[in-house]
């Protein structure tokens, strides 16, 4: 199973474009989205995608109701953070990495934790625990539009530039 991931699109709809293009043409099987969409209209772009979306609120998503509604015709959102379960992998999605213990985390025994905010693409590994931030999808702060992806099997990710 190949995941996409992004986090802090920020209403950036030419990069939602790139993003899902990306997805799309990689064949992924789910796409996890990792807060601060912001607006419901975004879903115009997220909707094209060819697979389910799944994402959690960040702290810039202020019209909740209205990205619940919107989202729930392409996929889910929740309020992080949000457990789930593929291909018998622990996956935490989340927004704000401040909000985790890692030390707590570990005990739970999570493959991978999904988590945005920071706007700075990073993947690193820690006692067999996959931390992937995909970056700014936006690029609005960075001037770096990036996404991320992985394959659960093989457990391999990798960090994606989009062209600004």
């Amino acid at each position: 199973m190949i995941i996409g991931l992004m986090a802090d699109s920020h209403d950036n709809l030419p990069r939602i474009k790139q993003a899902v293009e990306f997805f799309n043409k990689k064949k992924v099987d789910l796409v996890l989205h990792a807060g601060d969409f912001v607006a419901p209209f975004v879903v115009r772009e997220l909707g094209k995608l060819s697979c389910p979306l799944i994402g959690v609120f960040g702290n810039n998503d202020g019209e909740k109701e209205g990205l619940k509604k919107a989202i729930g015709k392409i996929g889910e959102i929740h309020p992080g953070p949000l457990e789930l379960e593929r291909e018998g992998k622990k996956i935490l999605l989340l927004h704000d990495p401040s909000t985790l213990n890692l030390k707590k985390l570990k005990k739970k025994r999570y493959d991978v934790i999904v988590y945005g905010h920071t706007h700075k693409a990073e993947i690193r590994e820690e006692q067999n625990l996959l931390l992937i931030n995909p970056g700014e999808c936006a690029g609005w702060l960075t001037h770096r539009s990036t996404i991320a992806w992985i394959n659960l099997e093989e457990m391999k990710a990798e960090i994606v530039e989009l062209l600004l």
